[in-house]
This record gives C-alpha cells, structure tokens and sequence, in this order.
C-alpha cells in the first residue's frame, strides 16, 4: 500500500486551506470528509442563518470572495458554495462520505480506518474543528418531558418547533440570533443569560469586524494571552449578519423576557441565579476595553466619534423562578456551545477531560497536527480568516517532520 504524504480530516474551511498549501508545496494527500464538503454549513445551521463577519473578511490561501457584496453577509447556502468553489479550483483531494473510525501510530506513520477503507500516511492534520457535540447542561436531564428541548444545532426555524413559548437558553451569537427570530415570528421568548461579549455591529461609521482587524485584535496571539485557557473558551460575539443592533436591550425591546443563568430544574420548575446586573456590567467592562483599543485606529481614518455606540445597558432581573406549564413554553432551546469528542482518537494527545492538547498545532505525537482549533495561534483561528494564516504557520513544520526541503508556492 502506498503511504502517502499527509492526511487532512476534515472537508471545512481549514481542512481545504491545508489543502491547498500542501498541493502548492507538491504533497500527496487526500482530504477525509464525514459527509459532504462544508458539511456543517450545510445541515447544522438554522434556516435564515448569516455569516457574523462581512464578506471580504472571508479570506484563505489563493482564494478570496469576489462577489459585487463585499460588505454583505453569506448566508450558509451562499458559505456551502464559497466552499465547494474552493475545493473546486484548488483540486483538493477530498473524498466524502469517508468517516475516520480508528486513528493510530504505526512504524513511520499513521493508520487510518476509514468508510473509504484503510490509508497511512507519515503526517495527519486534524482540522475538525471546535463544534461537535452539543453541550447541554446537566439540569437539562431535570426539566419535564412534556416540554421539548434541542440544541441550537438542531433548530431551524420558529415554524419546526412545538407550539408555546420557547426559553432559549445562552446569550452569545446563536442564543441572541435565535431569540430574535423566535420573537418577530410571534413567539413570546425568554432567555437565559451567561457569559456574554456585547459589541456594536458597526461603531464610528465602520463594521466592527473591520476596525477590529486594523487595530489588529483577530491576530492576538494565544502565548500572550493572560489565560490561555479561559481566551480559547470566550463567547461568540453578540453579532448578526445584518446591520440592525443585536444585545439583550434591543431583544427586550421586542417584547423578550431576559432573566439571569439557568441555575437548575425541576420538573417544570426552573431556577435562575440572580445575577443579570452582573452579567451585563461586566460585559460591558470588556465592551468598553475593546472600544479604547478601536479608538486610535478609527482616529488615525478620521472617523467621527461614536458615544451612542460605546452605551450598553446593565440589565437586572427580578424573576428567578419560572414554571414552564403555567407560562405555556413547549420549547427550551440550549444555544450552550459545543465540545468535542474522539473516540476514534487513539493517540496520546487527550487531556484529562477529552480535549486535545495542542500548542500551535503542534501535539505531543510528532507528525499529528491540529487546526481551526479556538485560538490555536491567535484569537482568529477559528475564524475563515484565520485558518489560512495557521496552515501557513503549520506548513514549515510539515515539510521538516517529512523530511523535505522543499517549500510552499
């Protein structure tokens, strides 16, 4: 059996970015894809989902949007395509529908089982990325049957769930998203808030996504960080692929009930912590740091003053306990994230907790790899405009571990 240079899993936006630089530096390999390419834009996202970052941002090696709507935002059908378009004209080597059931060591390599069958190769390059498996939380067990619950994952529109209210639970970008949807569709909606990143969706006159990325905040690098650990596990931004605002004031504003974190449940009884009022002051603490860091850039363009902008609200919340049957919810929608899961995974490369040990890329197995991984080498690796910096970064260290002197395109 021919060994070949290099394995990539994973057919997403980081996998066909590695692609790319590996063909461009005349390495044999194929891409693993699970089902179809870009598969998780293509079923694990709600109907009228966009991207949170304008379209010129969607930027990777050799490839760039070249529509006539740079500041717009794709929708997932339009992301699926910008995709497969990649994969297209950089001929990567991908084969669907080849689910990787066993990865191991053997002599100079690797062994991969596959639907496609059995593959070695010398390096492997795992771009899987950071969602898998949906987290819900432990009282979700607790929470009466008679009231339906998903995962934002699962969630398509207000017309596929139960009827009744619905509790959305999470107030990052899906949480919020999801939420407002639910509420101009006629739904009476209440969310339960966490953790949260508040940001304008434009300030001084500018897409917040392009001023951060002058001011250089997306290329923050995770050896700098003050907590590595806490940096890789940050909320979404409270964004959405349009130019409307999108906080919890604005989602009050629209009739929605907005409480503090889901403490616990019980039956159709439901306890929330009282701490809303902190919550939205600390978000706005960060709000405000990352708007100082904005300043000077907007400044140095000449930009008007935004005061209006730089306003969030501190919210409080006077309810901490909600029965699901006499407020007629039939839906709890858990927008809680995700962590990831490799049972197929038989390399010494896991913490304790199930998640892979990475710095950089690199791994404690020489010649297996990472990437797209939250902030793998900088606050945008997960980001399509930051896989393709960390495939850069990556590809040197490839060609070391294969022994090749020959460099990138």
């Amino acid at each position: 059996m021919k060994r070949l240079d290099a394995i990539i899993i994973g057919a997403g936006q980081a996998g066909l970015a590695m692609s790319h630089l590996l063909s461009s530096a005349g390495l044999d390999h194929v891409v693993l894809e699970r089902f179809r390419i870009a598969e998780r834009w293509r079923s694990e996202r709600w109907d009228s989902l966009k991207l949170l970052t304008p379209n010129w941002f969607a930027r990777l090696p050799g490839y760039r949007y070249a529509g006539d709507m740079p500041h717009g935002y794709m929708s997932m059908a339009e992301m699926t395509d910008y995709l497969t378009g990649y994969a297209r004209v950089s001929s990567a080597p991908v084969i669907e529908f080849a689910p990787v059931t066993s990865l191991r060591q053997i002599d100079g390599g690797f062994e991969s089982e596959t639907h496609a069958g059995r593959i070695e190769s010398r390096t492997v390059i795992l771009a899987t990325g950071a969602c898998d498996q949906p987290v819900i939380p432990d009282c979700g067990k607790r929470i009466t049957p008679s009231v339906a619950q998903i995962h934002s994952r699962d969630y398509r529109s207000p017309n596929a769930l139960a009827p009744g209210g619905v509790l959305v639970v999470g107030a990052s970008a899906s949480g919020l998203q999801i939420a407002r949807e639910l509420a101009r569709a006629g739904r009476r909606v209440t969310v339960a808030v966490g953790r949260h990143n508040s940001v304008p969706r434009r300030y001084r006159g500018l897409d917040i996504i392009d001023l951060m990325d002058r001011a250089g905040v997306f290329d923050d690098k995770i050896r700098d960080a003050h907590d590595p650990e806490r940096s890789r596990h940050q909320p979404s931004l409270q964004l959405v692929g349009d130019t409307e605002p999108l906080d919890l004031a604005s989602l009050r504003g629209l009739g929605v009930r907005v409480l503090g974190r889901l403490a616990d449940a019980d039956g159709a009884k439901l306890r929330f912590a009282d701490d809303l009022a902190e919550r939205t002051r600390l978000a706005q603490v960060k709000r405000a740091r990352l708007l100082d860091r904005l300043d000077p850039v907007a400044d140095a363009l000449g930009l008007a003053a935004d005061p209006a902008a730089r306003l969030s609200s501190v919210l409080s919340a006077h309810d901490t306990a909600l029965d699901l049957h006499a407020e007629r919810i039939g839906t709890v929608i858990w927008a809680t994230g995700f962590r990831r899961s490799y049972p197929w995974l038989h390399l010494p490369v896991l913490s304790p907790d199930g998640d892979i040990v990475t710095l950089g890329g690199n791994t404690a197995v020489r010649g297996f790899y990472t990437l797209g991984m939250p902030f793998q080498r900088c606050r945008k690796s997960t980001f399509i405009d930051g896989v393709g910096g960390d495939a850069h970064a990556l590809l040197p260290r490839i060609l070391e571990h294969l022994g090749s002197g020959r460099m990138a395109a």
